[in-house]
């Protein structure tokens, strides 16, 4: 498949022959799509149906195997121009006695290093553990995103993708979508240390151009792809304000939403499958709401209730928790994505006014997490004000980021300029916003050359 990304980013490979690349010797490419997260967000990790596009921007990774064993890691800048970074990371370090090195242990070498190369160069350490591979070769990889970073738009989940792909590729690994969707997120979550759900990495790899895919994350089973109408546009903007899936906000509500799993769990003697979003909003409210505190100190969470059953996180008994309303948030969030998905497959005008009033009622709920913030709640009053537009929403992590408009296709230009001007004028902040899609890790393959 040809995009114009690709053809620049070879053309720059090529002139890179003698450089960062040996004269001689195949060069295997990947390229990984952003996402807009259109609906299901920080439900994900809760079980919900999720909605995401595959954005135009992309992450391209290259590949070439080299004799010395050390992967030697350049990082271009991307959106900030002039930048490069290199990393240069001896197979050696990723061994201990023989065996691959704990999680633990990479974390905290990363960290005292470079942390950024944990999501480029965590997948060395993750095909060891998980695979049983023993790299043999070293590699050269040369990495170039226009995914902008800490906007909500999954970069962590492009770079990840993109330089797995490249290096199972260049050493002969075959990896299944899924496999490599999962793959990558043990490289967020046990190299990198930020917790974040399977979502990204799903569409990611997964996503058609000009579709949402359709994702129940219990954990990661793809229900197909709900085609977006000719009449009906999505188009991002970004805040302007910095987002992080291993920011305090979002950690908190997590660790909130697993305390109230925990306690419900407990109390009613029930699991609903290991996810919150199998109980429906009126099993919930009928039976369950007045078990679950407003809010719940760590140390009397773990000393009545244990540990959490979540993996990437933990409970700090210092701290004190909102449980209530990260537990609500997923349980009807997923009822949101599942209406809004069958909405979409009908009469798309028709049923406009009521998919953006289900974005509108997701985007309350995560300011009733805590995850709001004054630059996309402006984003999305501007939007619901501007004619044509008929909802909007923040995405991802929240906290700042992305807000995603749904608008009539006829008039979204238009609304989009109207849209930008007046938060520039309001904020100083001309935001970026992300127009069209492309197609995931798996359609698009991998190059040779």
């Amino acid at each position: 498949m040809r995009l114009e990304d690709t053809r620049q980013f070879k053309r720059l490979v090529n002139s890179e022959r003698g450089q960062i690349f040996a004269p001689e010797g195949d060069i295997f490419v990947a390229r990984a799509p952003g996402r807009l997260d259109v609906m299901g967000g920080i439900a994900d990790y809760s079980g919900s149906l999720v909605l995401e596009m595959p954005i135009a921007e992309a992450t391209l990774a290259a590949v070439q195997l080299d004799e010395e064993p050390t992967v030697r890691i350049v990082s271009l800048g991307g959106d900030r121009v002039g930048e490069m970074a290199v990393f240069t990371l001896p197979l050696a370090d990723l061994l201990a006695n023989g065996e691959p090195i704990r999680y633990e242990t990479a974390v905290a070498y990363f960290r005292q290093r470079q942390p950024w190369a944990a999501y480029i160069a965590g997948a060395i350490l993750v095909l060891m553990r998980e695979k049983g591979v023993r790299f043999k070769q070293g590699a050269r990889l040369l990495l170039h995103s226009d995914v902008p970073e800490g906007k909500g738009v999954s970069s962590s989940a492009a770079v990840e993708v993109a330089a797995m792909q490249a290096i199972a590729a260049a050493y002969g690994l075959a990896l299944a979508p899924r496999e490599l969707a999962l793959l990558c997120q043990k490289v967020e979550n046990h190299v990198a240390g930020a917790p974040c759900g399977i979502m990204d990495q799903m569409t990611v790899v997964a996503g058609q151009p000009n579709q949402l895919l359709a994702l129940l994350c219990q954990p990661a089973e793809i229900q197909g792809s709900v085609p977006i109408p000719a009449e009906l546009t999505f188009v991002g903007f970004d805040s302007g304000i910095r987002h992080a899936v291993s920011g305090a906000d979002y950690g908190s509500v997590r660790v909130g939403a697993f305390m109230g799993y925990k306690i419900l769990q407990t109390l009613a003697e029930r699991d609903w499958r290991g996810y919150l979003a199998n109980l429906t909003p009126s099993e919930f409210e009928q039976y369950y709401r007045h078990l679950l505190p407003e809010t719940m100190r760590g140390d009397d969470f773990l000393r009545q209730y244990g540990k959490l059953p979540d993996t990437v996180t933990q409970v700090d008994p210092a701290r004190t928790y909102a449980v209530r309303q990260p537990t609500l948030h997923p349980i009807y969030e997923h009822f949101r994505v599942q209406t809004f998905a069958r909405l979409l497959a009908g009469d798309p005008l028709a049923n406009a006014p009521l998919l953006g009033e289900l974005m509108v009622q997701s985007h309350a709920s995560y300011s009733a997490c805590g995850l709001g913030s004054d630059g996309t709640d402006l984003l999305v009053k501007l939007a619901r004000s501007t004619p044509g537009i008929y909802g909007a929403k923040i995405t991802g992590g929240g906290s700042g980021g992305t807000v995603v408009v749904l608008g009539e296709t006829a008039v979204i230009a238009q609304a989009t300029t109207h849209i930008a001007q007046q938060y520039a004028a309001q904020t100083g902040h001309t935001p970026h916003i992300f127009t069209g899609s492309s197609p995931g890790t798996a359609q698009f393959g991998t190059l040779r050359f």
